[in-house]
């Protein structure tokens, strides 16, 4: 009989090559307990905002934030609402969590060879020591077994936390937050490193929904009355100084396109005014935002935060779902985006100026090799970003090394970040990426590329040292 028991590989993700597989291992072993970098993320920072925090229930700790996992569910046919995901209007949606618990584990074989799935397999299996397979069989069992563990001291985030080896996890966090949260962690006198990251997309971005009341809480948490462009940018400063003061060391900027561009500064207060009239278009909204991202660069070389810049996503793509169920509801879609000419603008006039650390990511892959890491690899402000959201798998990071290491080569890259709301899947994004980079590695070894020094001392960069340099971790 076969053992029934759920186990993980301990060579998984490596080549079955026995000589490579052997450095891999070999390097693997190097970073494997290295603690954990956390850059760019999305984890609620309450949950460590004092020791009594939980994490829930199983399904609200496993399915209903993680977009990964209800996005391949409603792939095939079964409606949010059935997975509890909250609806804009307030309708009825699912409450029974065991019922969802259920109907997830009764579709969880299509997870099988995914991201999501081993994500999933090494959450269920080494943090809650799970050692069957999830299945509609077993699932209210497993329920059982998480949900007594999550009722226990070990298993509240804070506890978490330190077991995970983590060293500092960042948030991410609208301009307008008042960051209470963060400020009861310091106030409660835990040790653990917790730093917001300032995001201003939902007051740059003129088109943004609710945009108005927007730029009427930028001025209530500021203190600035933001009524023309000089005082909008006067409230973005004071916040980034707020930001940096309560621990955040980068900002987070998300865009439709890559374009960068300067309007004079009656350019930038006519469309200003437009927009608090309600009249700016569509024009309007582009070109302040491409100036915009020019204005946060420039605040970034005098204030010193790090500037992290994502395109490539095409935002709630399923109109009809969106309409329901609001953004992050798992619709967005990779798109092609032009770097070269957007981004030059800003590259010309900061891009060499070594006090800007200035880091691109993209969900178009076709642009790493032909435009990303020559840019990279020539400007000293900037650096690329990791493989992530859709390609943070096996493949999209090997993909990704193909593509940029031989114009960039690693030390124009900034290390891992796991990009995730999902706070106990943090260990496994992190160990997926170790091991695939050791054997990319160890395949640089075996080829007569590197030789195994530089090899071990470049898995400790990557794993570890890479991030926190970048993201100026002190």
């Amino acid at each position: 009989m076969p053992d029934p028991s759920w186990k993980l590989s301990p060579d998984r993700f490596f080549d079955p090559e026995p000589t490579q597989r052997r450095i891999a291992r070999q390097l693997y072993e190097s970073v494997a307990r290295l603690p954990l970098i956390c850059p760019h993320g999305h984890v609620d920072p309450r949950l460590f905002a004092d020791d009594d925090a939980s994490l829930g229930d199983p399904t609200e700790m496993l399915i209903i934030p993680d977009h990964y996992v209800f996005r391949m569910l409603y792939s095939q046919g079964i409606p949010l609402q059935a997975l509890g995901i909250s609806r804009r209007d307030g309708g009825a949606v699912e409450t029974d969590r065991r019922k969802i618990w259920q109907i997830f584990a009764e579709h969880f074989y299509l997870f099988r060879g995914t991201p999501t799935g081993l994500w999933l397999a090494a959450e269920l299996i080494e943090v809650f020591g799970i050692d069957r397979k999830l299945n509609g069989h077993t699932a209210q069992d497993i329920y059982d077994q998480i949900a007594a563990q999550l009722a226990t001291p070990e298993f509240k985030p804070r506890a978490l936390f330190e077991r995970f080896g983590i060293e500092v996890l960042t948030t991410t966090d609208a301009a307008t937050d008042t960051l209470i949260y963060h400020q009861a962690i310091r106030d409660s006198g835990w040790q653990g490193d917790i730093r917001p990251t300032f995001r201003p997309d939902a007051v740059v971005n003129i088109s943004s929904p609710g945009w108005h009341q927007n730029i009427e809480r930028l001025s209530e948490v500021s203190g600035v009355d933001v009524h023309n462009y000089a005082t909008f940018v006067q409230a973005l400063q004071q916040r980034r100084a707020f930001f940096k003061d309560m621990g955040a060391t980068a900002t987070d900027h998300g865009a439709e396109s890559a374009l960068t561009g300067e309007l004079t500064p009656l350019e930038a207060e006519a469309i200003f005014q437009r927009a608090l009239a309600g009249r700016a278009d569509a024009d309007d909204a582009r070109r302040f935002t491409a100036h915009m991202i020019m204005e946060m660069a420039g605040m970034s070389i005098e204030d010193g935060l790090v500037m992290q810049f994502h395109v490539g996503s095409y935002r709630n793509h399923n109109q009809p779902l969106y309409d329901v169920f609001g953004a992050d509801s798992g619709c967005d879609i990779p798109v092609h985006i032009e770097f070269t000419r957007s981004l030059r603008p800003l590259l010309n006039k900061y891009g060499n100026d070594p006090r800007l650390t200035f880091i691109v990511f993209t969900l178009d892959e076709s642009a790493y090799s032909r435009e990303l890491a020559p840019l990279a690899g020539h400007y000293p402000a900037m650096r690329l970003g990791p493989p992530w959201w859709f390609f943070d798998s096996i493949n999209g990071i090997i993909r990704y090394r193909q593509a940029v290491h031989e114009t960039a080569g690693l030390y124009n890259t900034v290390g891992f970040n796991d990009d995730t709301r999902a706070f106990p899947s943090i260990p496994a994004r992190h160990d997926v990426w170790r091991r695939v980079e050791s054997n990319w590695l160890a395949g640089l070894v075996v080829r007569g590329i590197i030789d195994e020094e530089d090899a071990a001392a470049m898995i400790v960069d990557s794993a570890y040292r890479l991030a926190k340099a970048a993201y100026r971790f002190v």
